[in-house]
């Protein structure tokens, strides 16, 4: 496994992972271990972030802009989704 590929499975695992802790803490009925759960969220998007940088600096993570009409189309559509 090379460097590129070790760097895309840790991506996947702390976006497994705060998929985990995010389901976990929406259905905790403890108050102390939900806030821990969303502790570990938290911590988990820093790393992903980290993560991603680092890919992104190396060229392994390019990522496209989207055109300035679909952010556009995209933000009022779903603003006209939020409850009044």
């Amino acid at each position: 496994m090379n460097d590129q590929e070790r760097m895309t499975d840790f991506i996947l695992a702390e976006k497994k992972m705060s998929a985990n802790y995010d389901t976990f803490a929406s259905e905790c009925v403890n108050v102390q271990l939900r806030d821990e759960f969303l502790n570990l969220i938290n911590q988990g998007h820093q790393t992903q972030t980290d993560l991603f940088k680092l890919a992104q600096s190396k060229g392994w993570y390019q990522v496209e802009a989207a055109p300035a009409a679909k952010i556009s189309t995209a933000y009022t559509k779903f603003s006209n989704q939020r409850p009044q």
